[in-house]
């Protein structure tokens, strides 16, 4: 089979496109013909060794959708099944191939109304979104969720996902993206370029739920504007003792400051059968943004780092 792979650690130059064995998957693995996969920024950390994944020469990817191949023995879904998965590329090879070996709690049957794009777009996104709103800040109907960067692959899913629990919904972004995010269910959106940022959270309204994927640039920001006993979910940070100051401001609040990742997950496969029912209903609806081939992830993986564009960035083999 074709697949991505890097022998060294370095820039999006040491992934070259290669003819591989096809995998055997195990007891507990399915084999899937890849439709489509996504690209995200933690594939970057992985390539460049800031994360380094499992022994090189290494698959980047971590989400998947596509048909099931063939089956492990002690698996349940058959063969010929569509699914969506993720959660690999850390532990498990990725998906930037014609063909990946995924655990069967990594997956979910797909439905046939949701394209294989639209899946691998809302995968690992989608479960981030999912832990971070719901798991972590128990987000509840008629309470007010604020995003950080709304027109992100995390954000936009992030967006529709609080607006369609019945929260009410306040956003930032570029002035580019407002009208989309507002389609998409947010109540407020504003420009996170603002000098008045603070203030205008504020007249929006007290959020009890916060979402931030920049931790060391805005939780002094989000102690501020956040309800007593809210709850603030980081997704990213480049310096965590940047966050040490504002520790006696959250503690001031009765603050919750959880920090989330995907492939922390107990049930991988159990969020994403929840996260494709909304997605075949149309409640919460992924973005495709730009597709590549496996000749292109290279430029995908330099584009998901240095591009501006709404929603994700996907790979079709």
């Amino acid at each position: 089979m074709r697949a991505v792979r890097y022998h060294d650690h370095g820039g999006p130059e040491v992934l070259d496109v290669e003819d591989v064995s096809r995998p055997e998957p195990g007891a507990d693995e399915l084999l899937v013909r890849v439709g489509a996969a996504a690209v995200n920024p933690v594939d970057t950390y992985f390539r460049e060794g800031s994360y380094p994944p499992g022994d090189l020469p290494w698959i980047p990817g971590s989400d998947v959708a596509g048909v099931v191949e063939a089956t492990g023995a002690e698996t349940d879904l058959e063969e010929g099944d569509r699914i969506v998965a993720t959660g690999l590329g850390n532990d498990h090879q990725g998906t930037c191939a014609e063909y990946v070996a995924v655990p069967e709690t990594f997956a979910a049957t797909l439905p046939d109304a949701v394209s294989v794009e639209t899946a691998a777009a809302g995968a690992l996104v989608g479960v981030t979104a999912w832990q971070s709103l719901i798991a972590a800040c128990d987000l509840s109907p008629g309470e007010r969720a604020l995003v950080h960067g709304g027109s992100g692959g995390v954000g936009h899913l992030a967006v529709q996902l609080a607006a369609a629990t019945g929260a009410d919904v306040t956003t930032t972004a570029s002035p580019e993206y407002h009208d989309r995010l507002a389609e998409m269910g947010a109540e407020t959106v504003l420009d996170y370029g603002r000098g008045d940022l603070e203030d205008a959270i504020l007249e929006a309204g007290d959020p009890d739920a916060i979402l931030d994927h920049r931790l060391d640039d805005y939780l002094g920001l989000d102690c501020r504007v956040a309800a007593f006993d809210g709850d603030i979910a980081a997704i990213g940070n480049t310096d965590l003792e940047a966050t040490f100051p504002n520790v006696p401001a959250a503690r001031g609040k009765a603050l919750s400051v959880h920090h989330v990742s995907m492939f922390n997950t107990p049930d991988i496969g159990a969020v994403l059968g929840r996260l494709v029912r909304l997605y075949e209903r149309g409640d919460v609806e992924p973005v495709v943004s730009r597709t590549y081939d496996l000749e292109a992830v290279a430029a995908a993986q330099e584009d998901v780092v240095t591009e501006s564009y709404l929603g994700k960035l996907v790979v079709v083999p």
